[in-house]
């Protein structure tokens, strides 16, 4: 089971899937919430590992968490250019945007 803030459903879904016609950045976002919530401070995985897991092609996976980079909605950090990424689920919406951690709703 994955907990969510609110705001994930309520708000975040209908502005990527409709708004934004980025159904796939939602998934992914998803995906690297629950990840983080496993404990790992950042999640590192390749985008071929992430397609795999969301169910969609690696291109669709690249494309979505450029996505969510450009809606500072998620981070990337590469300790060298070739190097897995590691990536950082993003709160905006609390104060200080702070890692996805502490929900308020359970799906």
């Amino acid at each position: 089971m994955i907990s969510v803030d609110d705001y994930v459903i309520d708000v975040l879904m209908r502005d990527l899937v409709a708004h934004d016609r980025r159904p796939v950045s939602f998934l992914v976002y998803l995906w690297l919430a629950r990840e983080q919530q496993r404990g790992a401070r950042a999640v590192q995985v390749s985008y071929r590992e992430m397609a795999e897991s969301v169910g969609v092609s690696k291109s669709s996976a690249q494309a979505a968490v450029n996505w969510l980079v450009r809606r500072k909605l998620v981070t990337v950090t590469k300790k060298t250019s070739t190097a897995i990424p590691c990536y950082t689920v993003l709160r905006p919406w609390t104060t200080g945007g702070q890692r996805s951690r502490s929900a308020s709703s359970t799906l």
